[in-house]
């Protein structure tokens, strides 16, 4: 019985001899052009994650650095891409602390209409557009800290990262983070029950499900909010308990996965110290005594000085021309404290809050009204960062790391705007920002 009418094989043979001879003339063209075995990289010096070489030079092959050194002790084979950085300085990408894809910043849309009323598809969307911006502004690695009411989108993200199909820095997600009920957000009526920003958890059987829930679908940090404003306009109180806390930390770092805590106030700070967890976001309110514990628990703190600065903009604060408000002093005072107690810090903006691809605004902060030197801020955001986020792999220059690496034009350790000067971004040995090159005789 035939499935298909007799007239249909002629169209059928058609079609697929058009199809043999599209083959044919594809398998024509000329072929794309080999890639270099190597990649010599010849800035005027090189930051290593720790401290400035002038002169060196970095040999990449593939993914990974091979060779760093002065010129003349690193051999470039033959048929080696050259890239010559005339008057830039060579360091490993950047690793942003604290960052959100899926939000845009606040005064183009409020917290609440993100999650309330854009897509999901239009959040990933943009999402895709963020990522690449934050690459080529030479953040290579970023910790994503929270989907903010997208559910698990960021394990998407990630994957499509991760496989070429978008460009982006490689990323630590913690996918939709954990929140005691009734703590988080949005609030309208108590009528009205809302999709939330975060997931709702309570007591130890309900917090370790919840925790293993997110890292069953992906999660490579689990956050949690320690503490959080229970009713529009009051401060922020704790909102788990010790045991819930301990329970989070433990369930998670049985499965290999630290535990990040939004926390601004000391008691909601103490309990995360205690808990286990490995990095405070925020910190706002800290004291002496919660800072001390910090240092004594090996908690770094990352401060994100940047968001906080940006919302009071949003609301109205005329940076420059108006007194400082009480929540810029009070932030200041409580980073100085942390550096008094010799708390290690962790950099990372709340990017997201202001716009992806403006993320060295955290850096310039706390150079410029925290404080910090620029050398400081760039030991952070590079080996810094990688240690505290256990990264073994990165945030340094030196054989055998990944080749991931950017050029900025000038001296970033003396003068941190040069960080806004990126002229090369290299991921895995890729190249997305671009530079003259030429090959080795």
């Amino acid at each position: 019985m035939l499935l298909f009418p007799q007239r249909f094989f002629p169209r059928c043979l058609a079609g697929l001899l058009l199809v043999g001879a599209s083959f044919t003339a594809l398998a024509q063209l000329p072929s794309a052009p080999s890639v270099p075995s190597a990649t010599l990289l010849r800035p005027a010096a090189v930051f290593d994650g720790q401290v400035l070489h002038a002169g060196w030079v970095v040999l990449v092959s593939g993914s990974k650095i091979t060779a760093v050194g002065p010129a003349a002790q690193v051999a470039a084979p033959a048929g080696t891409r050259i890239l010559d950085l005339a008057n830039q300085t060579l360091l490993p990408g950047l690793i942003e602390g604290h960052s959100h894809l899926l939000l845009h910043p606040y005064n183009e849309t409020t917290w609440n209409d993100q999650v309330l009323t854009e897509s999901q598809a239009l959040r990933v969307a943009r999402a895709t557009v963020h990522a690449q911006r934050t690459l080529l502004a030479g953040f290579t690695t970023a910790r994503d800290l929270g989907t903010e009411g997208a559910g698990y989108a960021d394990v998407g993200l990630k994957q499509a990262i991760d496989q070429g199909i978008v460009p982006g820095p490689r990323l630590l997600i913690a996918t939709r983070a954990l929140v005691a009920t009734g703590s988080y957000g949005p609030k309208f009526s108590p009528d009205v029950v809302l999709p939330q920003g975060a997931q709702e958890a309570d007591g130890a059987e309900g917090v370790a499900r919840a925790t293993r829930e997110q890292m069953g679908k992906g999660a490579d940090v689990v956050k949690v909010y320690a503490d959080y404003r229970w009713g529009k306009g009051e401060p922020s109180h704790p909102t788990f308990s010790q045991e819930e806390l301990t329970v989070i930390v433990q369930t998670a770092k049985a499965a290999g996965r630290p535990v990040v805590a939004h926390a601004s106030t000391p008691e909601g700070m103490r309990r995360a110290i205690l808990a286990g967890v490995e990095t405070i976001e925020h910190g706002d309110n800290g004291t002496p005594e919660i800072f001390k514990l910090m240092k004594q628990h090996h908690v770094a703190l990352c401060p994100t000085v940047a968001a906080g600065d940006a919302i009071l903009q949003y609301q109205g604060w005329r940076k420059g021309q108006a007194p400082e408000p009480a929540r810029v002093q009070e932030k200041r005072a409580s980073v100085e404290a942390a550096r008094k107690a010799g708390v290690t810090f962790a950099m990372g903006g709340d990017v997201g809050v202001f716009p992806h691809g403006d993320n060295a605004r955290e850096m310039e902060l706390l150079v410029r009204e925290y404080g910090f030197t620029p050398l400081e801020v760039l030991q952070q955001a590079t080996s810094g960062n990688a240690t505290v986020f256990h990264l073994a792999d990165r945030g340094h220059v030196a054989p055998g790391l990944l080749a991931d690496l950017i050029a900025v034009q000038g001296d970033p350790t003396q003068e941190v705007s040069s960080l806004r000067q990126v002229q090369l971004v290299m991921k895995g040995g890729v190249v997305y920002k671009g530079a003259t090159e030429k090959l080795s005789r």
